[in-house]
């Protein structure tokens, strides 16, 4: 009797923590309204450093620390890149990952219905299937802030962004999520 009291105790307390790493996840998620950080960057093997700023939801922008000075911009419907060569590309934001990495409710919502994975002790993943998309997320396993994810570009490259130097709920340029132009 003793034995089967403390496997029922050992499954309930890993039920309990594992559920207590999603909650501090979502409150975490909850409180934040911006984060700026640095980033690393890996498609494919090519690696591309910068800062980015996102605001909830669906907005961010992104500077790229390269020769071409590209930007990265989201004002929640299109997403831009453009360089200092001119090189212009415009998105709907809905047919990209980021759609829903830059959507905390929709994150929210996932990370309630899903399993998190423990890696190394030291990052939560949650892997989310939605329409086309695979994105793996992760956070960290003390602090519970985003540190980076994994997805599919819209060339069917892995791209990998890891997250530094995170700051949360800055104040913001209000401009700053504006589309540049094409010239």
């Amino acid at each position: 009797m003793k034995k089967i009291l403390l496997i029922f105790f050992i499954i309930n307390f890993n039920n309990l923590s594992f559920g207590s790493i999603k909650k501090n996840i979502i409150n975490n998620l909850q409180n934040i309204d911006n984060l700026s950080f640095n980033f690393e960057q890996n498609i494919n093997g090519k690696i591309e450093k910068g800062n980015c700023i996102i605001e909830y939801p669906k907005k961010i922008f992104c500077s790229y620390n390269n020769a071409n000075n590209k930007i990265l911009v989201s004002n929640g419907r299109s997403l831009v890149i453009k360089t200092k060569s001119g090189a212009y590309y415009r998105y709907s934001l809905k047919k990209t990952p980021l759609n829903y990495i830059l959507d905390k409710n929709f994150l929210i919502n996932e990370i309630q219905n899903l399993e998190e994975k423990i890696i190394d002790n030291e990052f939560i993943n949650f892997k989310i299937l939605k329409e086309d998309n695979e994105i793996n997320i992760f956070f960290n396993n003390t602090n519970y802030n985003l540190v980076g994810w994994q997805t599919l570009d819209i060339y069917q490259n892995l791209s990998i962004t890891y997250i530094s130097s995170l700051k949360t709920n800055q104040q913001l340029k209000s401009d700053i999520f504006k589309l540049p132009d094409s010239n």
